[in-house]
């Protein structure tokens, strides 16, 4: 398979691609990096990222991985619009996707997570995670006037998706970003389900959640 587009197992996996990215698109334009390694794409995009070094909002990644139908190997980074165009063209039944030729450099696509050496810490109910979201973003909506600059929506920003989760959860003594809550239910990750939960893994100063549909992956200290 030439270096220049990805073979995915079926049909629905690129759909899902589309999917992905247009719930990406409603909460940033950052782009999407997408790595091929094998048989596996894994697609990040970056939910928020800390403006600068004194700032307090959490760096936090969404990732979601697809089925490839054959081995592969690439590592790009482009616009969301790029991938969303290419797929509206296509048609439904197509997997074969050629990759957009022309790359984005963005600050946020030079931090890969570590891979391995991740410390199981419990979970966290979907149901905490998505009420977590939600009345973060119904603060954000009360406490940013239409007419705030750029400084007050980052202050406020800061302030409620910087503190900590504090769920009745098995997660003991972790420092979950309420930006991470926000992440997995943003890109849709969250299960409806009664009784689902989202497994918690830590790495030095990663945190690392991996729900039904996806992982986030949050660094309080910025990327």
């Amino acid at each position: 398979m030439p270096h220049d587009q990805l073979s995915f197992a079926d049909a629905a996996s690129l759909q899902d691609l589309g999917t992905y990215v247009t719930r990406a698109k409603k909460i940033q334009e950052q782009g999407i990096r997408l790595q091929a390694a094998g048989r596996v794409l894994a697609a990040w995009v970056p939910v928020m990222t800390p403006g600068s070094l004194q700032s307090t909002l959490p760096a936090v990644l969404g990732l979601r991985t697809m089925a490839l139908a054959e081995e592969s190997r690439a590592d790009v980074t482009v616009e969301l619009g790029s991938i969303s165009e290419r797929l509206a063209r296509m048609s439904p039944a197509e997997t074969v996707f050629p990759l957009p030729p022309s790359q984005i450099h963005v600050p946020w696509a030079a931090v890969t997570p570590p891979r391995s050496g991740w410390e199981p810490r419990g979970t966290v109910t979907d149901a905490l995670l998505r009420e977590t979201a939600e009345e973060g973003i119904a603060e954000i909506a009360r406490a940013v006037p239409d007419t705030a600059g750029a400084h007050v929506v980052e202050q406020v920003r800061q302030n409620v998706w910087g503190r900590p989760l504090t769920p009745a959860s098995e997660a003991e003594d972790l420092h979950i970003p309420a930006g991470a809550a926000f992440g997995a239910y943003s890109l849709g990750f969250l299960s409806r389900s009664e009784h689902a939960a989202t497994e918690v893994h830590t790495l030095g100063r990663w945190v690392r959640l991996s729900s039904a549909g996806g992982f986030i992956l949050s660094r309080t200290s910025g990327l």
